[in-house]
């Protein structure tokens, strides 16, 4: 019986510690477009924290369009991540988005 209950424990600490990449958001300042001319260039420039990011779209389901949106900057709520394949280094792919 103590086993049992041993494994449960263990089971439901496990459950609880695991995070989900989509649970938190970070503030971001989307700062403009990026408009240089390079195989890698493109996209919308981010500023999260103390560092700048490109990216290239925002999810389907948000409800924000860049390509409309008059005024830069624009100020932000992001779940994102790191591009697995990189050019310049910088660019991230944007999970989740929403107006600040």
């Amino acid at each position: 019986m103590k086993r049992i209950t041993l494994l449960l424990v263990f089971q439901i600490t496990l459950l609880l510690s695991c995070s989900d990449e989509n649970s938190t958001m970070d503030e971001g300042i989307i700062t403009g477009i990026d408009v240089r001319e390079c195989s890698c260039c493109g996209g919308f420039f981010v500023e999260i924290e103390d560092s700048t990011y490109r990216f290239y779209s925002v999810p389907s389901e948000s409800n924000i369009n860049l390509t409309n949106e008059p005024i830069f900057p624009l100020y932000v709520n992001l779940s994102w991540k790191m591009r697995d394949t990189l050019c310049l280094g910088d660019e991230i792919i944007v999970l989740k988005i929403e107006p600040r």
